[in-house]
């Protein structure tokens, strides 16, 4: 499996414990602070945009929230997956890291340039903490499943050196006659 697949495999399966726990925290939130969240919001201001947004359904926002949301992940992971490779942090702290740096990237520079998303400073403290706890999730995620997808393959990889040199050494040595 190429950096690229397993990067973008450890992404979109880092998505689901992200988005539990960012489900979870907004419901743990008194009802007055309570909202959809970014990804959702982000759905809805796109398809406003596209001025689809008042023909579709509540389930047909939801699904495209979830859609673009695990495309998203499995996108940002597919970047991790080029570059953990080189990295010598243990996979969690080096996953963390990075989903913090997709959070300020995202959060802080390219959605409020493009007007997706206010800056982090207009958004209320309990939004900022529940989207940075859901990126160090992610991010924990994703560093762990790159590295297992990661591991697997280095042990097939001496799974099949071990099958060929011993297939070699048989070939190899004198026979019995």
């Amino acid at each position: 499996m190429n950096d690229l697949i397993r990067g973008a495999i450890a992404g979109a399966a880092a998505t689901l414990p992200m988005t539990a726990t960012i489900e979870l925290i907004n419901r743990s939130l008194p009802p007055g602070e309570q909202r959809h969240l970014p990804p959702r919001q982000i759905t809805e201001e796109v398809a406003e945009r596209a001025d689809v947004k008042h023909e579709t359904s509540e389930r047909g926002l939801d699904i495209a929230t979830m859609t673009t949301h695990f495309g998203f992940g499995a996108a940002m992971g597919t970047l991790y997956g080029l570059g953990a490779p080189a990295l010598r942090l243990p996979p969690a702290l080096t996953g963390i890291g990075y989903g913090l740096a997709v959070w300020a990237g995202n959060y802080a520079g390219i959605l409020p340039a493009l007007g997706l998303q206010r800056a982090p400073k207009h958004r209320p403290a309990s939004l900022n903490a529940t989207m940075i706890i859901g990126h160090v999730v992610w991010g924990a995620a994703l560093g762990l499943v790159e590295e297992r997808l990661r591991a697997r393959r280095r042990d097939e990889w001496q799974e099949y050196q071990e099958e060929t040199y011993a297939e070699a050494r048989t070939r190899l040595a004198p026979q019995d006659r």
